[in-house]
């Protein structure tokens, strides 16, 4: 086959290969070290293998999530902090399919750019890797797009998608009753939702991401970066510790929109405001942009990153196992019977 030395190439137009080429070869071992029972193959195939029976089940039913960071992204490229960005990704995944029951089993990753950083890509994926080893369930795969023209500078978007299985007749929500207790579980921070109303707030301030942070040590953007936590192992404690009938991710929406999803409709709960502390950056973003109360409770986490209804009788149990699995709890207050055409929740107290 002739050539024309004078001729264009994909590189030309902004896709250079030979650097995707380079970060699979540089990204293998973060995903090796996330590498779990059901494995079949490594990076580079055409798709993915997994072997549930490897995985232990004997009659599973598969659970999917999907999910991305959000502007969160915005602030880790403007301040070239993108290490922690990947955890998030893996976080808003696994944390809603432990929710149903379900073990997260794989994850696979999107990143998209318009020219692609090789140093850069592999940080964000490395802190995938990182997340998928903290949820016990592997990086088998993923695709990076470098699209000139898409994306500007050094703008980078991130997408998840999470597989998880459940033993048939396992999956939660289940057996809610009124009088069930609801365990809260420390946040880290603000997580990954909100973020738009974040970045308007500092904005207000006048602060830039490197000022001195108004509610903690370091610096404003490395502490608005602090990656969500991840509650699986913990949450799968608590199941196998005692009754857990639910579990709410705490995302956007806040406490208003998500604990309501996780209960019959016949049910709402009563929640006591004045049982946990929330995070300082909540009390400053509610301080510096006005906010009222409700619109932290329906915007943030407000402190609280999931939610647990439990058997009254299994409670001692499951905090213990939750304590031991290094989370903060707190009783939240109870599942209530609802009024027709009543709240969903009945928020008692004050949040700050």
């Amino acid at each position: 086959m002739s050539g024309n030395e004078n001729g264009m190439t994909y590189r030309d137009a902004g896709v250079d290969i030979d650097a995707g080429n380079a970060l699979v070869a540089r990204i293998k071992p973060a995903a090796q070290a996330s590498a779990r029972p059901g494995v079949m193959d490594a990076l580079g195939g055409f798709g993915a293998l997994f072997d549930l029976r490897a995985a232990g089940y004997r009659d599973p039913v598969l659970v999917a999530a999907t999910d991305g960071v959000g502007t969160k992204l915005k602030i880790a490229i403007e301040t070239g902090m993108v290490g922690n960005v990947g955890q998030d990704l893996v976080a808003m995944c696994v944390n809603d399919l432990v929710c149903q029951g379900a073990e997260p089993l794989f994850f696979l990753d999107y990143f998209a750019t318009g020219r692609l950083d090789v140093e850069r890509a592999a940080e964000v994926i490395e802190g995938i890797s990182k997340g998928c080893q903290m949820a016990g369930c592997a990086l088998i795969g993923g695709e990076t797009a470098e699209m000139p023209g898409m994306y500007q500078g050094a703008d980078f978007d991130l997408a998840g998608f999470a597989l998880g299985a459940l033993e048939r007749g396992e999956n939660l929500p289940r057996n809610v009753a009124a009088g069930d207790v609801l365990l809260g579980l420390g946040a880290s921070g603000v997580h990954s939702n909100g973020y738009s109303l974040v970045r308007q707030i500092v904005e207000t301030s006048g602060l830039g991401w490197d000022a001195d942070c108004p509610f903690g040590a370091g610096r404003l953007g490395q502490a608005l970066l602090t990656p969500t936590r991840i509650y699986v192992r913990a949450a799968r404690a608590a199941m196998a510790a005692g009754d857990v009938h639910a579990l709410a991710h705490i995302t956007g929406g806040g406490l208003i929109e998500n604990l309501p999803r996780a209960l019959p409709d016949a049910l709402g709960a009563t929640i006591d405001l004045d049982s946990w502390q929330p995070p300082a950056v909540f009390q400053w973003l509610a301080r510096v942009g006005g906010l009222a109360e409700g619109e932290v409770l329906k915007t943030f986490n407000a402190g609280i990153g999931m939610v647990l209804v439990v058997a009254p009788a299994s409670e001692a149990a499951v905090r213990r196992a939750l304590g031991e699995a290094g989370e903060t709890v707190t009783r939240l207050g109870t599942v209530t019977r609802r009024a027709t055409d009543g709240p969903a929740l009945t928020l008692r107290g004050a949040l700050f």
